[in-house]
């Protein structure tokens, strides 16, 4: 996969929680001279400012979204453009992902955008992937980065079976059933994934991996360490400005 090295913030942010997680909070301005190097700069201002919404994982919170958040404004974004959306990790993805369709609404009324893009980790690959094709939110998607998303099951959430959403996370279950049943990348939307075989969390490694989206192979990068990884998270700002 490609990588880029300028414009990336050197700082890291820890993060600690137990299995899967991730989540962080928080305009554009345009351009309208005539010439094409001003055509190319507002182009370059449209590109990032699409409203962007990170959705965390099991157990996770919008504290994990710290280093993604500061790499997205290194590469354009305004503070006020990026997005974070906690829910209820013991409860019932469904319900978690009617709420991220209405946290979306919520993020296209408050910036006037017509489209967000969707930034996930873990198991906010689910939240997202049954809010974009179950419930048709891939209208209001431009672009869906999936980062070790659990979007075809983990064995690993055999470890919390009492909860709902580790039960809806198990390979096989009813609820990925559907949201891996036919396309699994429906829309217009643009479908990026994340994964890495040094994961250690999403078992098997390959199951962030969706059938009809750009999927990006790292080479060594641990579950969490994604949540810090400035290359795979400036690659991933360069995804979503595309």
């Amino acid at each position: 996969m490609s990588r880029r090295t300028a414009r990336r913030l050197t700082t890291a942010v820890a993060a600690a929680f137990a299995l899967f997680a991730s989540a962080t909070s928080a305009g554009a301005t345009a351009s309208t001279a005539p010439t094409a190097a001003a055509q190319s700069a507002a182009a370059g201002v449209l590109s990032t400012s699409t409203p962007v919404v990170f959705v965390h994982g099991y157990t996770g919170s919008a504290s994990n979204w710290t280093t993604a958040r500061s790499v997205f404004q290194l590469n354009g974004w305004s503070s006020s453009n990026l997005f974070a959306y906690e829910y209820n990790s013991y409860g019932n993805n469904i319900t978690n992902a009617q709420g991220l369709a209405s946290f979306v609404d919520n993020v296209k009324s408050r910036t006037g955008a017509s489209k967000v893009a969707i930034v996930n980790h873990s198991m906010g690959g689910l939240v997202s992937q049954y809010y974009l094709k179950v419930l048709g939110g891939n209208t209001n998607v431009s672009h869906l980065a999936s980062i070790a998303g659990a979007n075809h099951g983990t064995t690993a959430a055999g470890a919390c079976l009492i909860y709902t959403t580790c039960q809806q996370m198990y390979p096989g279950s009813s609820f990925i059933t559907q949201i891996s049943a036919g396309d699994e990348t429906p829309g217009s939307t643009r479908y990026g994934t994340w994964y890495s075989p040094c994961d250690g969390v999403i078992l098997p490694y390959t199951s962030t991996r969706l059938t009809g989206a750009d999927n990006n192979y790292v080479a060594c990068e641990t579950h969490l360490g994604f949540l810090t990884s400035t290359s795979v998270l400036g690659d991933i700002a360069d995804f979503v400005a595309s």
